[in-house]
């Protein structure tokens, strides 16, 4: 058989052409089937990092309010103590107030006013304030009201007890006695 130097039979052509028009489709097909696998990955990825993104804002969240709740606790971490000592500031208090005027200038008891100031101000320094009640209208966020009495309607006419806050929470109430406003003239006394 004569052999071919440069060429090649025009059915050898065809076969090769058809090869390679095969191969040059599986190869498109492929590249599709790669570009919709690449896109899904994408997608995914971007869920993740969607999670992830929510999940690291959840954390700091959570770290923020944790913080803040730790802090709450250890700033009223105080406040049973300080409860305790409440009703001892009231009796020094009354006591100072009961004091005879022949005593009032006697060093115990100015002794006895510098340990009730002491007192406050290791208080104050703890956050406590006390709660203004005399002559306020009446607000049952920080008054507990024992009486109604004659006076302007709604407003504190008298406290029986002090009230305190710690920082900004009320720990103990104001007890107080509320105007009921004045009694309306009877009948019987216009006639």
């Amino acid at each position: 058989m004569p052999k071919k130097e440069h060429g090649s039979f025009p059915e050898e052509e065809k076969v090769e052409q058809g090869e390679v028009a095969q191969a040059e489709a599986e190869g498109v097909e492929e590249v599709e089937s790669l570009k919709k696998a690449l896109a899904e990955e994408k997608d995914k990825a971007d869920k993740y990092l969607a999670n992830w993104q929510r999940a690291q804002a959840d954390f700091v969240n959570y770290k923020r309010r944790i913080e803040q709740e730790r802090a709450e606790v250890v700033s009223y971490a105080n406040s049973a103590l300080i409860l305790s000592l409440l009703p001892v500031v009231d009796d020094l208090e009354r006591a100072l107030a009961s004091v005879p005027d022949e005593f009032a200038e006697s060093t115990w008891v100015e002794g006895m006013r510098h340990i009730y100031r002491k007192l406050q101000g290791v208080l104050e320094s703890q956050g406590v304030s006390v709660i203004e009640a005399e002559g306020k209208d009446f607000d049952p966020n920080f008054h507990e009201a024992v009486m109604m009495v004659e006076g302007e309607e709604g407003k504190v006419i008298g406290e029986t007890q002090k009230g305190y806050k710690l920082r900004n929470r009320v720990i103990r109430p104001s007890i107080v006695m509320v105007g009921k406003g004045s009694e309306p003239p009877s009948n019987n006394e216009h006639k």
